[in-house]
């Protein structure tokens, strides 16, 4: 047994199992043996045969032929198959959530993102656009068909889809994270307004206008966080301690959305994929490549959280503009 494939396959496992539960415990209960022999082999001291490599694939559903192709500028990533989505807003937040509970489970964490278009845990602050944002995902780039024949109404969120989300925002909230912005900030999720709007895709055309009003709250929530530094749910007041938050403007634009997570146990990142999928991986090799890239990222930006208020100001200001140009635009429209 190759020895890099051996520690393939223990990296694999902590990413999979990610502080739930000791690697000793949940690999003897896999393969039979003690937490004591597990270790030997983690450690590299007892190789794992056949049988074993087979039995932990089989059970962490790990591709071996991947396995053995693995090398030099080769990467192994897992993500959830668009199958298993029922396109649910509850089912969808369940998935944030379990993610979330393994990252908050493990030693210290810290996050390091780049946002690319939609910041979508500032957006669980209002279910209205996280709502929408699904549909959208669902109905045009998926073409499910449950939705081809329904216009967008308004409805109430469900209690399940609220509380999923305040527990989401609670976790969220409460690890360490570094943002990184750009100019381009939510101009996408605007545009798909606009686009459901003159599609006549809303059931009610000034459903619409209450879109726009959310995104002019969350503009006024983010930047309040953005000059105390501190994550807190809308409508609640900054911590005096925790949720520490930095907010890096990158005045070009973030070509890609990366979610990086560091611990005392194991490091991985997320990165996202079919528009609203994502890929996870926690190869050492890849990981240390992107905090390289992310540390420069950060080091051209301009922090705008606590300070250079100026800078968060003229931010702020410019996204507010475009938020009412759009909303005018259809406003007008609606009275013709």
């Amino acid at each position: 047994m190759k020895q890099d494939i051996q520690e393939t396959i223990f990296q694999i496992i902590k990413q999979k199992i990610a502080g739930e539960d000791a690697l000793g415990n949940a690999l003897s209960d896999v393969l039979h043996i003690s937490p004591d022999a597990v270790y030997r082999r983690y450690r590299g001291e007892t190789a794992l045969t056949i049988n074993e490599v087979k039995k932990l694939c089989s059970f962490y559903n790990i591709s071996f032929d991947a396995l053995c192709e693995m090398g030099e500028g080769k990467v192994m990533f897992s993500y959830p198959p668009l199958n298993t989505y029922d396109f649910s807003l509850e089912s969808y937040l369940e998935g944030i959530l379990n993610a979330f509970k393994r990252l908050k489970s493990l030693d210290s964490p810290e996050m390091i993102l780049s946002i690319n278009n939609l910041s979508l845990f500032q957006l669980m602050n209002f279910p209205q656009l996280v709502r929408f944002k699904l549909y959208f995902w669902a109905k045009t780039h998926l073409q499910i068909p449950d939705y081809v024949d329904q216009p967008f109404g308004h409805a109430k969120t469900s209690e399940k889809a609220f509380d999923l989300g305040k527990e989401i925002l609670q976790m969220y909230n409460s690890i360490p994270s570094k943002e990184i912005y750009d100019p381009e900030y939510m101009r996408g999720f605007l545009r798909q307004i606009n686009y459901y709007y003159k599609a006549h895709l809303f059931e009610d055309p000034e459903y619409s206008l209450f879109l726009h009003d959310r995104i002019l709250m969350l503009s006024s929530h983010l930047k309040d966080q953005a000059t105390v530094g501190k994550k807190f749910m809308y409508g609640t007041k900054a911590p005096a301690s925790g949720n520490d938050f930095e907010m890096f403007l990158n005045e070009t634009i973030n070509s890609d959305a990366t979610f990086l997570y560091k611990s005392k146990e194991v490091n991985g990142l997320f990165i996202t994929h079919n528009i609203m999928n994502y890929l996870e991986t926690s190869n050492e090799a890849y990981v240390a490549d992107t905090v390289l890239i992310l540390d420069k990222h950060m080091a051209n930006s301009s922090m705008i959280s606590k300070v250079n208020e100026k800078e968060r100001n003229n931010f702020f200001y410019d996204f507010d503009r475009t938020i009412n140009a759009f909303r005018k635009k259809i406003e007008a429209d609606l009275t013709l």
